[in-house]
C-alpha cells in the first residue's frame, strides 16, 4: 500500500491546507485579521496562558489591531465589553483608538468605560506607554474628566475602591471641575487637601463618624471600606442582606459566602433566608448576568459553614443563568476538551490572583448545559483519544459539569471525537467542540488538519451538518476554518459568556453565517 499521506483521496485534496503551526506545535489554520482580533478581544485577559505569556498576548493584540480598520477595533471593543463581559481587553482597545482614530475613540470610550474599575484600567493602560503614549493626552484627559464630572457620588465612592491608579491619582491628573461645594469637599477629602467639613457628602461624613464609633449603624459607603475594620456578626449580616451602597452587591455576595460564615453572619436570625433569597432572585440574576462558570465554581468552593439553603440558592442561580442555552434541533454532539492544557486558569496566570476557574471547568459546563437543554444530545469528552464517560441528562448541571471537569490530563487531539463518529457512521446534525484549539496529537502532518479531514468525511454522510468550535483561549489559530458563502457549515466563536450560546443558536438555525458577521453588527 502506497503512503496514504502522499496519495490522499480526491476529497482530501479539495480541503484547505493548514497554513500555520499552533502554540503546541500542531498543524492549524490562522484566523483572518478580523476574526483574530475578535477572538483575542473576547478571550484575552492579558495574563500568562498555558502556551504563551502576557507579553506575547499584548503584542498579538496590538499587531492584530493594526491589521484591521479602526472601525473594526471599535466593534470588537464594544462587543467584548457589552456581550463578552471582558474588562482589560476593551479598555486596551479603547486606549489604542486614542492614537489610531481619536474621534472614534470618543464613541468607544463612552460605550465601554462604564464603571469605575474600567476607568482606572483605561488610565493605567494609557499611562503605561503600551499604546504609543505615556500620558493621557488632551482628548483622553477630557473624556476622563467628563466621566468624573457626570458620575454620581455613589459611583465616585465605588471608584475610590482600588489602586494603581487610585481615584485620588486620577483626580490629581485630570483636575475635574467640582459642580458644587459638596463635590469640592469630597475631592479635598479624597486627595488629602483642606476641605469644608460641613460641605462633605452625608455618606462620607457618616463614614468618618462611624470610624470614631464603629458600633454605630453602618454608613452607606462601599462595603470594602468597612471590612477593613473589625465587624460584629450582626454587622456582617447587614452587609449581606441589604442591597445598595454600603452593602454587598450580588456578585460580591456570591464571592464572600465563606467570609460571612467565618465571621458568624449566618448565625444571626434571618440572615440565611435573606441571603438565599437574594442569590436566587430572578430579577437580580437578569440584571447582573453572572457567568455560569462563576456560579459553578462558587458552588464547589463553599465551605461547611455555608448553610444548605444558601448553597441551594446558588444552584438555582446557576440554572437560571443558563436560560440562554439554545434548544438545538435533531442530533447534537458536544465535545469538551479535557486534555492537560485545559487545566490551566481560564483567565491566565497572575501571581497571587490566578482564577480558580480552569478552562476545563468552562468546557465541562458548556457540555452539561447543552445536555440539559437537549436531553438527547451526546457528550464525547476527548484528550489524546475519546474518553468514555456516561452522563445523566436529567442530572443537575453542576453534577454533570463536575463529573466532566474531574477527568483531565493527556495531549490534545481535536479530531478524535469526529473520528469516532465516522467509525460509527453516526447521524449528526450539530457538533459543538469546546477547546483551547491547541491540537497536536492528531495523525495528520501535511495538507489539511486531521479535524478537517474527519469533518469532510462526516459531511459526506450528513450533508446538512454544522460544526461549531468554541475557542476559550487567545492563541490565534483553529483546527477548522470558518466556511463562507450560503452553505457555511463551520463557525469559530470565541469567549465563554452567554453571548457564545446566542451565537451558537443563531448559526445553527441559519440566522448568521459566521461569528465575524455577529460582531460586525455591533453598534458603536
Amino acid at each position: 500500500m502506497a503512503n496514504r499521506n502522499l496519495f490522499a483521496s480526491a476529497l482530501s485534496r479539495f480541503l484547505p491546507r493548514a497554513d500555520t503551526v499552533n502554540q503546541a506545535g500542531g498543524a492549524a489554520y490562522a484566523y483572518g485579521p478580523e476574526a483574530k482580533l475578535a477572538q483575542l478581544a473576547a478571550t484575552g485577559t492579558l495574563a500568562d496562558g498555558f502556551y504563551s505569556s502576557a507579553e506575547t498576548q499584548l503584542a498579538d493584540v496590538m499587531l492584530a489591531a493594526k491589521d484591521v480598520d479602526p472601525e473594526w477595533v471599535a466593534k470588537c471593543a464594544v462587543y467584548a465589553r457589552q456581550s463578552g463581559a471582558m474588562k482589560d481587553m476593551p479598555a486596551l482597545l479603547a486606549a489604542y483608538l486614542t492614537m489610531a482614530d481619536p474621534d472614534l475613540s470618543v464613541r468607544v470610550f463612552r460605550r465601554v468605560i462604564d464603571n469605575g474599575r474600567m476607568l482606572r484600567t483605561f488610565v493605567q493602560i494609557m499611562r503605561s506607554g503600551q499604546v504609543g503614549r505615556a500620558s493621557l493626552g488632551s482628548r483622553p484627559k477630557r473624556l476622563v474628566r467628563e466621566w468624573l464630572e457626570q458620575a454620581s457620588m455613589a459611583q465616585l465612592m465605588q471608584t475610590a475602591t482600588g489602586n494603581d491608579p487610585s481615584l485620588a491619582d486620577i483626580v490629581k491628573m485630570v483636575h475635574p471641575a467640582p459642580a458644587n461645594a459638596e463635590r469640592r469637599a469630597f475631592y479635598g477629602w479624597l486627595i488629602g487637601k483642606p476641605y469644608d467639613v460641613a460641605a462633605l457628602p452625608a455618606e462620607i461624613a457618616a463614614f468618618e463618624a462611624w470610624k470614631r464609633s464603629p458600633s454605630d449603624e453602618l454608613p452607606p459607603v462601599p462595603f470594602e471600606w468597612l471590612t477593613a475594620f473589625p465587624l460584629s456578626p450582626e454587622q456582617w449580616g447587614v452587609l449581606a442582606t441589604r442591597d445598595g451602597l454600603g452593602r454587598m452587591g450580588w456578585q460580591a455576595l456570591r464571592m464572600n459566602l465563606n467570609t460571612l460564615a467565618r465571621n458568624g453572619a449566618f448565625a444571626v436570625d434571618g440572615v440565611t433566608e435573606a441571603v438565599a433569597a437574594r442569590l436566587a432572585d430572578p430579577a437580580a440574576i437578569t440584571r447582573v448576568r453572572p457567568m455560569p462558570y462563576q456560579l459553578m465554581v462558587a458552588l464547589g468552593q463553599v465551605g461547611d459553614g455555608v448553610p444548605l439553603a444558601v448553597q441551594a440558592a446558588l444552584e438555582s442561580a446557576l440554572e437560571a443563568s443558563l436560560a440562554g442555552v439554545p434548544k438545538l434541533e435533531d442530533q447534537v454532539v458536544v465535545c469538551p476538551d479535557v486534555s492537560g492544557s485545559m487545566g490551566s486558569p481560564a483567565t491566565g496566570y497572575r501571581k497571587g490572583a490566578s482564577s480558580k476557574v480552569r478552562c476545563i471547568d468552562i468546557a465541562a459546563l458548556v457540555a452539561a448545559a447543552v445536555l440539559r437543554q437537549n436531553r438527547d444530545a451526546r457528550v464525547i469528552p476527548f484528550e489524546q483519544t475519546v474518553v468514555g464517560l456516561k452522563l445523566d441528562p436529567h442530572a443537575r448541571v453542576a453534577v454533570n459539569a463536575a463529573k466532566l471537569a474531574g477527568v483531565g490530563g493527556g495531549g490534545t487531539n481535536v479530531s478524535a471525537p469526529l473520528a469516532l463518529l465516522n467509525t460509527e457512521r453516526a447521524r449528526v446534525d450539530v457538533v459543538v467542540i469546546v477547546s483551547d484549539n491547541e491540537s497536536w496529537v492528531d495523525p495528520s502532518r501535511r495538507g489539511a488538519t486531521a479535524t478537517m479531514n474527519e469533518w469532510k468525511k462526516l459531511k459526506a454522510r450528513n450533508p446538512g451538518a454544522k460544526l461549531i468550535c468554541i475557542d476559550i483561549q487567545p492563541y490565534g489559530s483553529t483546527q477548522a476554518p470558518d466556511s463562507k458563502g450560503d452553505r457555511a457549515d463551520i463557525m469559530n466563536v470565541g469567549g465563554f459568556t452567554d453571548a457564545v450560546f446566542d451565537a451558537m443558536a443563531r448559526f445553527a438555525s441559519g440566522q448568521s453565517r459566521d461569528w465575524v458577521e455577529i460582531v460586525q453588527n455591533t453598534e458603536v
